[in-house]
């Protein structure tokens, strides 16, 4: 690779440097203003006024990320893992939805094309490329995603036996027509939306709906409170690394890399 080419691949896919965080600003202010022109485009009383204007920047936005797009690839070390990627796919759904509508003009595919410009806002998801903190949510998540497994199965658990048991409390008079019609009424009432299209009329079905009611409310804490937790730990291990160093005397191991003591029996650390 030539110096100028590694060197404006450095800019392009690093942030380390004033050169390269200058990229990433102006890169993130381009699409913040792409998502803006289509917000606005949305709205008829603007677009009547502006659609000229707003149809023009939303041609400059295209062309700009269109060169971007094929810039990386140009400079990519791995180009078909770029392409066929997360980030590679977003980027050309970003802009492809403005080349077919030149295709795609006459007036039954009009509402089609509509439709599909709107796949510009997943511009947005490129932000996460250039946030740090994304990479601590993202092994927050991966760390609790066994919690959370368990939490939604107990949560499901809680729906079917509250559902079926609504079904025979109720029965199909009072609009539980099926156990699954009373498990979709069992999660409305536990995630506190309730709709209100169904409702209970006996005494005991109230009964039994208000403790769904307190059991929603005592719940709806309880995923957040272990992506919390995950989190802080994630925030902790990035900025005092571990180390696997194992105590020969309590077996303790993932002692912080400058420690020169166990942590849990005192003893000195090879």
């Amino acid at each position: 690779m030539l110096p100028s080419k590694k060197r404006l691949a450095h800019i392009v896919f690093e942030s380390d440097d004033k050169a390269s965080k200058g990229f990433d600003v102006l890169l993130l202010v381009l699409i913040l203003l792409s998502v803006l022109v289509v917000i606005l485009d949305s709205v008829a009383e603007i677009h009547a006024r502006f659609g000229t204007f707003l149809y023009a920047a939303e041609w400059f936005f295209t062309a700009v990320f269109t060169a971007e797009y094929f810039l990386r690839i140009w400079l990519s070390t791995r180009k078909t893992g770029y392409v066929f990627g997360f980030y590679g796919l977003v980027d050309l759904l970003a802009i492809l939805p403005t080349y077919l509508s030149i295709f795609f003009f006459t007036s039954q595919y009009l509402t089609v094309i509509r439709a599909l410009r709107f796949l510009r806002i997943l511009r947005i998801l490129k932000l996460t490329e250039y946030v740090q903190e994304a990479t601590i949510l993202k092994n927050a998540l991966r760390q609790s995603r066994l919690k959370i497994q368990i939490f939604l199965g107990s949560v499901l658990t809680i729906v079917l036996v509250m559902g079926s048991l609504m079904y025979i409390v109720e029965g199909p008079d009072h609009g539980f027509t099926s156990i699954p019609r009373s498990m979709y009424w069992a999660i409305v009432t536990l995630t506190t939306v309730g709709y209100g299209d169904i409702a209970p009329e006996t005494d005991f079905g109230q009964f039994i709906a208000s403790l769904i009611m307190l059991t929603g409310y005592a719940i709806i804490a309880v995923p957040t409170g272990i992506v919390s937790s995950e989190l802080t730990a994630a925030k902790q291990r990035s900025q005092y690394p571990v180390s696997r160093r194992i105590c020969h005397q309590c077996q303790v191991q993932d002692h912080e890399a400058d420690a020169r003591y166990c942590r849990s029996c005192g003893s000195p650390l090879d």
